[in-house]
């Protein structure tokens, strides 16, 4: 385990923007039990449980090592996961929602949103590209993970082609996690060097604790966990939207959120 490096070691404000997450009902279950989650947008690690609904996704797969399996359901199913496990061992949900857009009345509510999420100067890029700072679009993308225990939960998470993505470096449920777990940021086939990941703490009481740090030079960032807590780690990307989507969409800006959920043991 790498030493915890380039934390920002500061507890987050409220957050401005809604994320978007796969929490199990379990995330440790019996090799023979059923794998259940619910498909959750909100804020704070709460929020509001979202049914089945295949007009809504992209992509809904469980991996285990190098099976996969694509999540079937009934339309208006909650919890939208309900499957048998892939295979016994680490399985990992992955849920590529269709993009949504949203428009913003005036600039401050979307850099509010920019500052949070760290993006950078993006009113200098926006005043270059000649567009409005009132009534304008964005277009955005959700990249969703959670990762389960079965059986004996051994096994590794890895890439299942996320444009971008949260890989665990760490197995929760089998490694010795004394010095902390560790993700891997990815945004197409590079890494994220030195860029903000959000880590949301969820106490057994249900109390949240939000806290920033950054990855390294390899797109790794480490933070401590506790036995009985759950995790959530979000990054976001922004880009400009390609033409052909600007067109059908209206949105002048485009963002990518990947996103990853586990619980640690008692």
């Amino acid at each position: 385990m790498r030493t915890i490096a380039l934390i920002l070691s500061i507890v987050a404000a409220p957050v401005m923007a809604h994320e978007f997450w796969i929490e199990p009902l379990a995330y440790q279950v019996d090799a023979d039990g059923t794998l259940q989650a619910d498909i959750v947008n909100g804020e704070e690690f709460t929020g509001a449980k979202l049914a089945y609904l295949p007009q809504r996704f992209a992509n809904f797969v469980i991996f285990a090592g190098d099976e996969a399996a694509r999540v079937r359901g009934r339309p208006g199913d909650k919890p939208a996961l309900q499957q048998d496990p892939t295979a016994e061992g680490l399985n990992i949900a992955a849920y590529q929602a269709r993009n949504a857009t949203i428009n913003y009345e005036a600039w401050e509510k979307f850099q509010r949103f920019v500052d949070h999420k760290d993006l950078g100067d993006v009113l200098s890029r926006h005043r270059e590209r000649g567009l409005p700072e009132e009534g304008f679009g964005e277009v955005y993308s959700r990249y969703s993970k959670s990762l389960f225990g079965v059986g004996h939960g051994e096994g590794s998470d890895r890439r299942v082609g996320l444009e971008t993505e949260v890989v665990a470096l760490t197995n929760p449920y089998t490694d010795d996690l004394t010095d902390g777990f560790e993700v891997q940021l990815f945004y197409r086939e590079n890494v994220r060097a030195n860029e903000q990941i959000e880590v949301f703490e969820k106490a057994p009481n249900g109390g949240v604790e939000i806290t920033l740090y950054r990855t390294d030079d390899n797109g790794v960032g480490a933070f401590p966990v506790k036995p009985g807590y759950r995790y959530m780690v979000d990054a976001v990307v922004l880009r400009e939207p390609s033409a052909e989507l600007q067109e059908r969409t209206g949105a002048v800006w485009q963002t990518l959120w990947a996103n990853l959920t586990f619980a640690v043991p008692e």
